[in-house]
């Protein structure tokens, strides 16, 4: 039976005022399904002097406030998001046909979010940010190797690597979330959340 919701979107749009909730929804059916990383998302960003780039993250939190990913503040995207805050993320989850954008802002989440993730992290992931100078040209694969068999004497206690300041988390605050659902004959179905001046969610229906 192909129920629809009150828009007339298929039933999986639901009917909610929030776009963090129904992320939320198509997020728990997207872990029931995705063999690999449901939470895979391309993060796009831009340098200061317009030039685009993107490449995959992991998304490890979310809610109110936005969408929260983790790397080495000196990398590419690092740098881009230093110069240029505006940014954009898409969930692409093959397995139920949907995909979901998000576009808005970028800020540093608090040293205190920051330190409480990264000590949940694995000792070699740890390890790995303080040995790997992200997006920098390598001589030879046994460079990283060896930077790493480095940190590993320098931090011995596996219990106590603190955090490097150069490694943080950003949170993407959504000025506008887009869900999509593929149809037949590439007649898909989107619904877009936009933030007004006031802060509220107003809803509206996109052509395919």
């Amino acid at each position: 039976m192909n129920e629809k919701n009150s828009l007339g979107l298929n039933s999986c749009f639901l009917d909610l005022e929030n776009p963090i909730r129904l992320f939320d929804k198509w997020m728990e059916e997207a872990k029931k399904t995705e063999p690999n990383d449901p939470n895979a998302v391309a993060l796009a960003t831009s340098s200061k002097k317009n030039i685009p780039s993107v490449r995959m993250v992991l998304l490890k939190d979310f809610n109110e406030d936005g969408f929260v990913f983790y790397t080495n503040l000196n990398s590419q995207k690092g740098n881009d998001l230093k110069e240029n805050p505006n940014a954009a993320m898409c969930f692409h989850w093959k397995s139920l046909l949907r995909q979901i954008r998000v576009v808005g802002k970028i800020s540093l989440v608090t040293d205190e979010v920051a330190n409480k993730y990264y000590s949940s992290r694995a000792y070699e992931s740890r390890i790995g940010a303080w040995a790997s100078n992200q997006s920098k040209e390598l001589k030879t694969r046994d460079q990283l190797i060896k930077s790493i068999e480095n940190f590993k004497k320098r931090f011995k206690d596996e219990t106590n690597v603190p955090r490097p300041e150069h490694w943080s988390g950003w949170n993407l605050s959504p000025d506008s979330v887009e869900f999509w659902l593929d149809g037949d004959n590439r007649i898909h179905e989107r619904l877009k959340y936009s933030k007004n001046k006031s802060g509220n969610w107003i809803k509206s229906l996109l052509s395919p």
